[in-house]
């Protein structure tokens, strides 16, 4: 059986998704797609794809001057009526909105959900509109691109979550010891161990992501140098590194995933499920929060993306150097990478304060 790498996978699967949507799309969708396929990735054009079907969606249910028509219907003489009043009405709507959830049982009636976009949802879904609109002006479909009239939200910015070195300890130690779960999960614990001691001292370790971390394979790891080949966004390879503490926790794990039996065509992932299959990054997503909440209680909202951020931090205070965190993180801008960590220069700046040597102030009496 010929082996197939993960990502070709997770791409073969976006792109039989991106074909399915475009049915539901207007034909021009579909030429725009194909315009961007050299330069975007498949899940990049599935995720354009979901966020041109819900502004064509929109537009045909929610303003009157397109009430007559459907998405898939939609030509040239449609795109031209489309105004920045328009854009603008979507880009409120995003705010709060319904959709049908979808579900897997037949004959049974889809529920409707409340979604709520914020700033970074609402900028996601508006680029990909500008991207679209972006292609109709360059091909000479719309006589202007109304879409750049529009003023993208603020983005605010936030501190960065992380975890404290304390906050760390207690996690592992909690792990190691069963401490704060209960008899079931101390049972389910036993079974998962050294795979979840494994997965989190690579967060911690490496600072890769969870996309990343879930497509690795057993032979993308190398004891002998203590390295490991990640695949990128976008599908390029590097080669991380990992410190003794990490190579100790996967030996461990790797021992005990010898004797496990996979499922046909998980033969060679390197992190799986109770279910003998490559573990997903829901599941990954959950044991993260789980554990986390033990070590650090008060920050409800520690994920894989927080552990990446602890270890970007932990770098950046080691080592002061931002662009070998950019690259150590992946980030293709060392301004991704400033902007989030460069706040951490506040202590650098204190100290700096603290040093400087001033003359004594001789008031008169």
């Amino acid at each position: 059986m010929k082996r197939v790498a993960f990502h070709h996978t997770t791409a073969e699967k976006a792109l039989a998704k991106l074909k399915d949507i475009q049915l539901e799309l207007p034909r021009l969708c579909t030429d725009f797609f194909r315009s961007i396929s050299q330069t975007t990735s498949a899940l990049t054009r599935q995720a354009y794809a979901y966020d041109l079907r819900l502004f064509f969606n929109y537009l045909c249910n929610e303003e009157a001057d397109f009430a007559d028509t459907e998405p898939r219907l939609m030509d040239e003489y449609h795109m031209k009526r489309i105004t920045a009043r328009h854009i603008e009405g979507f880009q409120d709507y995003l705010q709060f909105y319904f959709r049908q959830a979808e579900t897997e049982k037949q004959n049974k009636k889809p529920a409707s959900v409340s979604v709520q976009n914020k700033e970074l949802g609402i900028m996601r879904k508006l680029s990909a509109v500008r991207s679209f609109f972006d292609y109709l002006f360059k091909n000479e479909i719309i006589p202007a691109n109304v879409a750049t009239l529009i003023t993208m939200p603020k983005r605010r910015s936030k501190p960065i979550l992380y975890m404290e070195n304390d906050e760390v300890q207690r996690m592992m130690d909690a792990i190691y010891q069963g401490k704060g779960f209960g008899k079931s999960q101390q049972n389910y614990l036993k079974n998962t161990q050294k795979r979840d001691i494994a997965i989190l001292m690579m967060f911690l370790g490496t600072g890769i992501r969870v996309s990343e971390l879930v497509g690795l394979d057993l032979d993308h790891i190398n004891f002998e140098q203590n390295s490991f080949i990640v695949t990128r966004k976008g599908g390029n390879q590097t080669i991380l590194y990992f410190p003794d503490t990490v190579a100790e926790c996967l030996k461990n794990y790797i021992d005990e995933r010898k004797n496990v039996e996979t499922k046909p065509g998980h033969e060679y992932a390197l992190f799986l499920s109770l279910q003998k299959r490559r573990i997903t990054q829901r599941a990954v997503e959950n044991l993260v929060k789980k554990y986390a909440l033990i070590g650090a209680p008060l920050k409800k909202k520690l994920s894989p993306h927080k552990l990446r951020s602890t270890f970007g931090t932990n770098l950046y205070q080691e080592t002061g150097d931002i662009y070998l965190v950019a690259d150590t993180l992946g980030h293709a801008d060392v301004n991704t990478t400033r902007k989030h960590y460069a706040a951490m220069s506040d202590e650098k700046r204190r100290e700096a304060a603290r040093r400087i040597q001033l003359p004594e102030l001789n008031q008169r009496d």
